[in-house]
């Protein structure tokens, strides 16, 4: 049985690889691992930010969306926006992209739902990471697995995955009185 990530499991998951932390190290990615614990759903990408002692906007989440054509596309944001599905067709010179269903994700990718990483998918697909990522020293991404994060350099990432940076999430609206 896979260990739970509990405080009770720490000296495990230090010493438990992904396959993203595989990959990593076989392309000598320098990168740093990050726990954080789950109950039985995992929690959403802000609480992982705060549980991990991040900055939201230096943590992103991995979303995977079907074009118009019919390809699959990876999109990394960070946690607390929202995709901008036009700008994120826009960016693969799509017609238009809809979110993948939580469902196809898994036979798809090799992940599940809140452990979707851009590292390691089943196959290749398009990569493109929110511009903002290039503001940062380092972004974490999923390590493959629900409580598990790696830490890794952008332009790693994006050169590991063949990806490009691209502007992808929904504007802020302001808020009126």
């Amino acid at each position: 049985m896979p260990a739970r990530f509990g405080s009770d499991t720490v000296s495990k998951q230090k010493e438990e690889k992904t396959n993203v932390m595989r990959i990593l190290d076989q392309k000598k990615i320098p990168y740093t691992p990050h726990t954080y614990p789950v109950g039985d759903a995992a929690p959403d990408g802000v609480s992982v930010a705060k549980l991990l002692g991040q900055d939201p906007a230096a943590v992103f989440k991995t979303l995977v969306a079907k074009g118009a054509s019919g390809g699959y596309y990876v999109f990394d944001i960070p946690v607390a926006d929202t995709l901008d599905l036009k700008k994120a067709a826009k960016a693969v010179g799509e017609k238009s992209v809809a979110m993948l269903p939580a469902k196809e994700l898994f036979p798809l990718t090799g992940y599940v739902h809140g452990g979707c990483s851009p590292v390691g998918m089943k196959k290749r697909f398009p990569t493109v990471f929110h511009r903002s990522c290039l503001e940062h020293e380092t972004i974490c991404v999923s390590a493959g697995k629900v409580g598990l994060q790696v830490e890794v350099g952008p332009a790693d990432l994006i050169a590991l995955t063949g990806g490009s940076a691209a502007d992808l999430t929904a504007e802020e609206k302001e808020v009126t009185a």
